[in-house]
């Protein structure tokens, strides 16, 4: 009996651990492609030009390798940061700015009608 609790216990911390894994890849996903823009036209200025640089040394393959690599390069730090985020016990959940990951609503200001102050008081 003991061991069959042990063994759904760590099924559902493995569960866990994996979707815990696949939100931070999403959202680290997401916020490199939105907030990160400003990156991704520096690394496309940059691979542009080092494939004119390689395309003499090269010239079938350059712009291949390179966008590869570039490609390679983002999915693996997107995975290698969520995999860290996952190992280190974070979850998304309790990270304040995700919010909108979980749709909780961040209310800045209570709605006061303009009707409110005269009838608001009112007893009957």
């Amino acid at each position: 009996m003991v061991s069959a609790q042990s063994s759904n216990l760590g099924k559902t911390y493995s569960l866990l651990k994996v979707k815990s894994f696949l939100i931070w890849t999403f959202t680290l996903a997401v916020c490199l492609l939105v907030v990160g823009f400003p990156l991704v036209v520096l690394m496309a200025t940059v691979g542009c030009l080092l494939s004119i640089v390689l395309q003499s040394v090269m010239p079938v393959s350059a712009v291949l390798l390179v966008a590869g690599g570039l490609i390679m390069f983002n999915v693996m730090a997107v995975v290698f940061a969520a995999g860290v985020l996952t190992i280190k016990g974070v979850h998304p959940s309790e990270v304040k700015w995700l919010s909108w990951l979980h749709g909780e609503a961040d209310q800045m200001q209570t709605t006061v009608y303009a009707a409110c102050p005269l009838t608001c008081d009112i007893k009957m």
